[in-house]
């Protein structure tokens, strides 16, 4: 039975499924969400609700945190009452969000300075990946620190690279957040265009998964684009985020990435039109649309 207490604040699409599997592999847990209701299920199943960032960080020896964005990351970590005021000596601090790497970098700093430890851990692989413990984790920190995360991140994920040193996984998360983005758009534009032509748009998933042009996005949205159905596994509006996270970086390091603008002007369209909360796989409305063809 593993012995380390897990604290694990932001309990939402992904977190939620995520602490029920480190709870499920026989972690003590001590959970806290914004949105208390969220630590209910998890409770009835064996974990116990702290009241407060501060109560996690001192009843946990490893504290874990998924949540939305670059702010609120700084809020639970740097803020008044956050975990790092609460930190003790030897603990180990994992940010699981997508976040810009310059706050990864000043979450490791912050909690160096209070004798702990800090990795940035992003996932990829969506409310499927996170239910189902087979996310791709990519980690940024010293590797004594991810040595120790090892078996917890073994419980998540199915793919765990350690990439770099702090804020090299926030960065690798921002490449796969280009991809992911470009490839929904495509996939979008190839189905209307097949559709329109009066190819049936499942068949044609079904023949390009076999070839070259298979990818993941079409395995685990065929039914959001085939259906219409954009219940957010991944809401539109933190891709959008994470996005404008990689523009703000490419910018930084002098790197031209012309897609990945295009693709952010469609995801900001369908959020100003009030879509934000849906499925990142409504991209294919804004292919739709221009064209004036539904699949």
């Amino acid at each position: 039975m593993p012995e380390e207490t897990i604290g694990f604040i932001g309990l939402g699409i992904m977190g939620g499924p995520m602490a029920a599997n480190l709870l499920r592999a026989g972690y003590p847990l001590v959970v806290h969400n914004r949105t208390r209701a969220k630590e209910e299920a998890l409770v009835s199943d064996g974990a116990e609700a702290a009241g407060s960032l501060g109560e996690v960080a001192s009843r946990s020896e490893i504290v874990i945190t998924m949540l939305p964005d670059s702010p609120d990351v700084e809020q639970v970590y740097l803020g008044e009452g956050g975990v790092i005021e609460g930190a003790k000596e030897g603990q180990l601090l994992i940010d699981m969000s997508s976040i810009a790497p310059a706050v990864a970098r000043a979450v490791a700093e912050a909690a160096r300075q209070a004798g702990a430890d800090a990795l940035d851990a992003p996932v990829s692989g969506g409310d499927v990946g996170a239910r189902e413990g087979t996310l791709s984790i990519m980690v940024g920190g010293a590797d004594d620190a991810f040595k120790r995360a090892q078996p917890l991140f073994d419980v998540l994920g199915k793919t765990v690279v350690h990439v770099g040193e702090a804020g090299a996984g926030q960065t690798a998360k921002a490449c796969n957040q280009i991809l992911v983005a470009v490839t929904i758009e495509a996939v979008s534009e190839a189905l209307v265009l097949a559709s329109k032509a009066g190819v049936d748009p499942e068949r044609l998933i079904e023949v390009l998964s076999g070839g070259l042009a298979g990818n993941k996005v079409m395995e685990v949205r065929r039914r959001n684009f085939l259906k219409h159905d954009f219940s957010p596994g991944f809401r539109l509006q933190l891709h959008h985020k994470d996005l404008g996270i990689a523009l703000r970086t490419a910018r930084e390091l002098g790197v031209y990435v012309p897609t990945t603008a295009i693709v952010d002007q469609m995801l900001a369209a369908l959020e100003a039109a009030g879509d934000g909360g849906l499925d990142h796989s409504a991209l294919l409305k804004v292919i739709e649309e221009a064209s004036g063809h539904r699949i």
